[in-house]
Order: structure tokens, then C-alpha cells, then sequence
């Protein structure tokens, strides 16, 4: 999953969007301690597809995590107001630049030392994509020594992969880019083999291109969940969201967008 360590670079866009009549018994927005009275302000890296992206028009906001948020926002009861953010730094914005971070963000033991998450909403796990055409074969990511990879980097497919290399279980070229779609469009190019990336994200690009791609390897292993990242110790925030998320289950929400932005 995505993962951030460096400093804070954050992108220019803030777009917003109105929500009202939430479903869950009245926690008062102000008793959820918001940066901005009746707003849960959202941190996102927009071109992260399925779950973040730009619709055609180039500005409005769509994908998994787009739609996830404003159903949290409608059982809320409050606004919820998109802030496009580069991933480098996204989780130290939380409390600063937005409430939340809410961008296919996988819980680790090492981020809950700053922060605090909700239930986890999604599964994911590490897969491998290559071209429809490729006749290369995966039992394991060590099949992948001696090939050009591609990783959007400190995700946590970058960070697997350089573990593997730094511990000599690997030795292949690694093109670690700010984008993943720029890892497609390089494999597109044949610039490189295969994209090890989320299971999440390669069932998206398959789906929409099944011509261009197909999963070579999926890696079930070390499951994966994402969660939304919350300012440490707000837990009335974190209890709201969680008793969101609860109800989305029960209503098939989680369900149907799955089908919807994954293929099922």
C-alpha cells in the first residue's frame, strides 16, 4: 500500500462537495473534533485508479475511495471537502492540512504509532501485471530476478520488492516512479516487464484493459487491509467513522462498489 516518509509537498487542488442527512444517530459535527465546523476535510492523492482519479472533464474526483467518502460524508451528516495531496507526506498533514486521510492506505503496526485508523474497509494484496503478450511465468516474486520492474514509490510493493533486493533474494532493475500510472504507461512501452503493485489497483487496470493486461501472479501470502488514517487520539472521530463503516457493510455498500470499480 501506499507508504510515506518523507516531508510534506502538497498538490494545489481542494474540491468539495455537499452531503446532508446522515443516517447515524446525531453525533454532533462539533463533537468530533473537525478542523472546519461541519466539514470532515479529506487528504487524497488523486491518480491512484480505481481508487482515486479525475473524471474526463480533468477536475471532478472519482474512483473507490471517492465514492466511499462521500457515503461517510451522507451518514455523517457533513460536507466532505477533497484535498489533492502528493503522496510523499500525506500522513503528516493529518491535523495540519485536512482531518483524514482517506487514499487506499494500508494499516501497519509502524503508522499507528502516529496515527489512528479505522475498521479496515477493503482487502488488498501484492500482485504482478504484465502485458497481455508476455509469456512470463510467476510462482513467487524471486521468479522476477534478472527482469525491469516498475513501483510507485514508498508504496508498499516498492518496499517489498527493495527488501527483497536488499537482502539478495532479488537482483532486477527497479524503476520506482511518483505515479503508478506511470508504471503503466511504461509497461505499455515496454520500457519494462511488469508492475508489482496493490491487487486492488492491477484488478482495476485489468478490468478496464483486458487487452493490455493480465495478472501474472498474485501473491495471497501476506494479506493487506486499508483503513482511514485519523489525527491520533480524536477517537470520537474514529468511533463516528467506524460505526459508518459498519453500516455500509450491512447495506452492501462495500459490496456493490467493489463490483462496480473492481470487476467484482
Amino acid at each position: 500500500m501506499k507508504k510515506s516518509i518523507l516531508a510534506a509537498l502538497f498538490c494545489i487542488v481542494t474540491l468539495a462537495s455537499m452531503y446532508a442527512g446522515g443516517t447515524q444517530e446525531k453525533a454532533a459535527a462539533s463533537d468530533l473534533n473537525l478542523m472546519k465546523a461541519g466539514a470532515l476535510t479529506i487528504g487524497v492523492e488523486i491518480g491512484y485508479p480505481p481508487f482515486e482519479d479525475f473524471a474526463n472533464d480533468g477536475v471532478t474526483p472519482v474512483g473507490y475511495d471517492i465514492d466511499f467518502a462521500k457515503a461517510l460524508g451522507e451518514k455523517l451528516g457533513v460536507e466532505i471537502v477533497f484535498i489533492n495531496t502528493a503522496w510523499d507526506g500525506i500522513f503528516q498533514g493529518i491535523g495540519v492540512n485536512y482531518d483524514v486521510v482517506i487514499s487506499a492506505v494500508t494499516i501497519t503496526e509502524e503508522r499507528k504509532e502516529t496515527m489512528d485508523f479505522s475498521d479496515p474497509y477493503i482487502d488488498n494484496y501484492q500482485a504482478v501485471v504484465v502485458r497481455t503478450d508476455s509469456d512470463l511465468k510467476i510462482g513467487s516474486f524471486q521468479d522476477l530476478n534478472g527482469y525491469a520492474l516498475a513501483v510507485q514509490k514508498e508504496t508498499t510493493s516498492d518496499i517489498l520488492i527493495s527488501d527483497y533486493i536488499s537482502t539478495g533474494s532479488l537482483n532486477c532493475t527497479v524503476a520506482q516512479n511518483e505515479k503508478v500510472i506511470t508504471c503503466f504507461t511504461q509497461l505499455d512501452n515496454k520500457e519494462i516487464d511488469a508492475v508489482v503493485v496493490d491487487s486492488t489497483v492491477a484488478d482495476g487496470q485489468v478490468g478496464k484493459y483486458p487487452d493490455k493486461y493480465k495478472i501474472a501472479y498474485l501473491d495471497k501470502s501476506e494479506p493487506e487491509q486499508f483503513g482511514v488514517a485519523i489525527k491520533k487520539g480524536n477517537a470520537a472521530l474514529q468511533s463516528a467513522i467506524n460505526k459508518a463503516i459498519a453500516e455500509l457493510k450491512a447495506e452492501g455498500f462495500f459490496k456493490e462498489s467493489t463490483e462496480y470499480w473492481f470487476g467484482g
